[in-house]
């Protein structure tokens, strides 16, 4: 039982499919905000692997003897600005539209993830207060459970658009549905993704999570946008 961030919704399915076709095990996968699982986690959840999106969780985890080790490093994510058909914003990773339509009154409702347990949700919170518009766009904003939901939001049409996760954005099935634009990595604090086996972790979690290091793997994670440990770009 896989406990994992939502931004690897697309990432991790297509991981677990490869795997079960090379191996024939099957992998349960639960998608959720990183701050949520790990309460769980410390509340006994019968986990077995946990892929956070802020590896503070899996280092605290660690520290307090919940988890096997402190883990992996897998990936560096990255945010963006994604805006529905129709919206009166613009995909504009430098925020500057977003800025105006605040001024102008063309900005209604805007979508992230709750910043108080969603990785996602607190870097577009820093990418907003970085730029100057945290004071300003807190009335308009609708949080998503996690950065999956916020991405629903920002796609639906409720929403002018959203701060979501770029592995969530170069899914076919959410790209379809909007626009979108990075916003500057400098902006924010970087999204170190740290992977880890619970104590609960027996010799197929194990295998799964060996998997999830290997150049198949890592070639998905890559095509979701995804920065790799050793690699740069």
């Amino acid at each position: 039982m896989v406990a994992a961030a939502s931004d690897l919704q697309f990432a991790l399915a297509e991981i677990a499919a490869a795997f079960k076709a090379e191996t024939g095990q099957d992998v349960k996968l639960l998608m959720g905000s990183s701050g949520n699982f790990a309460r769980q986690i410390r509340q006994g959840a019968p986990f077995h692997i946990y892929l956070s999106a802020d590896e503070d969780y899996v280092l605290d985890l660690a520290r307090d003897d919940f988890l096997k080790d402190e883990g992996a490093l897998y990936a560096i994510g990255r945010v963006v600005l994604m805006v529905p058909p129709g919206s009166p914003l613009t995909a504009d990773g430098m925020l500057d539209d977003l800025a105006a339509a605040l001024a102008d009154g063309r900005l209604k409702r805007f979508a992230i993830a709750n910043p108080e347990h969603a990785p996602y949700g607190k870097r577009a919170e820093e990418s907003l207060r970085h730029k100057g518009l945290w004071e300003a766009i807190k009335p308009k904003l609708v949080f998503g459970e996690n950065v999956s939901q916020a991405a629903q939001f920002a796609t639906s049409g409720n929403t002018q658009g959203g701060i979501i996760a770029y592995s969530l954005a170069l899914a076919p099935q959410v790209a379809a549905r909007g626009d979108f634009a990075l916003i500057p990595q400098e902006w924010h604090a970087p999204l170190r993704q740290r992977m880890v086996l619970t104590k609960k972790a027996g010799p197929a979690a194990e295998r799964f999570y060996a998997y999830l290091q290997t150049p198949p793997a890592r070639a998905i994670f890559r095509k979701y946008g995804f920065l790799l440990p050793g690699e740069s770009g």
